[in-house]
């Protein structure tokens, strides 16, 4: 595809976060037309009026028209669908896409890879991703442990057990209000949810079998709700049996050729992260475990950031195409 010719895409529960954060990104790409953003609870309405920060950015109309006529209009190339976790199958069940319209799923409905998806970490398959019409986008909390660990799976390093404890912002857990998720709980508060059953749990350990063969090993990770609302930290430690300066030149090789991911040298928090699709990560070595603490926004490279870097790696578009996104940092 030349540099020069618009990509259609449409948008498929676009009211969401992830939605909203998908036409943040895509307003701005110098190659994205977004020909139809979806929402059937905001039909009718801009998309200014629910994603507030876009007034002044863009025009668009929520669709709430029958889906059908949006999915065949000439043109189209991609559609996102950022719907909730169980949508995007029946979504496929009950509508035909085009041949030609690819698909990028931000669910968890197709990360197993069924139904001729390619799970999309870019870190991993790169160029598996290029040559497919489906995508499977990864988990916020997969996608911060696996770019911790991968780099130590390819090397079949992971000799025992994996160890994580992880935080991620409240925008991880969607729009909709929960006991959980409304303010007067959440702020100035922490908890543990989920500990060693997480979801996300099976896209990782299927990770890092697919590059360290025979991977056997428990994965032990204890999520914590954070009382911020973007990012997710992970400390991830397990056995090593080498030297810091080993274990750094084993992750900058792994993740020279990678755009967003990048290594450390120096103790990192997640401002440097926030509103990027970067991944940071740093290592230490303590008394025969290696630490290794990963960074990412779990709205940005955690989902929407990533399904876009996706994207140009379907099309053939530079990687980092409208992903060069400035972070808070203070």
């Amino acid at each position: 595809m030349s540099l020069s010719t618009n990509i259609n895409i449409g948008i498929i529960g676009a009211a969401g976060y992830t939605g909203g954060e998908l036409i943040r990104i895509l307003v701005n790409h110098p190659n994205v037309n977004i020909a139809f953003a979806h929402s059937k609870s905001q039909a009718g309405k801009p998309v200014y009026a629910t994603h507030t920060d876009l007034l002044g950015d863009t025009e668009l109309v929520f669709s709430g028209d029958d889906i059908q006529p949006l999915l065949d209009q000439a043109g189209l190339n991609a559609i996102f669908l950022c719907s909730g976790h169980g949508e995007s199958k029946k979504f496929l069940d009950e509508y035909q896409l085009p041949a030609t319209v690819k698909v990028i799923d931000l669910s968890t409905d197709f990360r197993d890879e069924s139904n001729g998806f390619v799970y999309g970490l870019p870190e991993l398959q790169r160029e598996q991703i290029k040559g497919a019409t489906k995508i499977a986008n990864p988990g916020c909390f997969a996608t911060s442990i696996e770019l911790a660990v991968l780099p130590l799976a390819k090397a079949g390093l992971i000799q025992d057990d994996v160890h994580v404890s992880a935080v991620t912002g409240s925008t991880g857990a969607g729009q909709a209000l929960s006991a959980t998720t409304h303010f007067t709980w959440r702020n100035n508060n922490m908890s543990i949810y989920k500990a060693f059953s997480h979801q996300h749990l099976t896209e990782i350990k299927m990770t890092f079998g697919k590059l360290q063969g025979g991977f056997d090993k428990a994965v032990n990770f204890v999520p914590y709700r954070g009382d911020y609302t973007r990012g997710i930290i992970a400390n991830v430690y397990t056995r090593f049996a080498g030297t810091l300066d080993e274990a750094k030149a084993i992750y900058k090789d792994f993740y020279a050729s990678h755009p967003f991911t990048h290594v450390s040298d120096t103790p990192i928090d997640l401002k440097q992260i926030v509103n990027t699709n970067k991944c940071f990560v740093h290592l230490e070595v303590h008394d025969g475990q290696l630490l290794i603490t990963s960074i990412i926004d779990n709205l940005t490279k955690g989902a929407s950031g990533q399904a876009v870097q996706n994207m140009n790696l379907l099309f053939g578009l530079p990687e980092d195409a409208g992903l060069r996104l400035k972070a808070p940092a203070f």
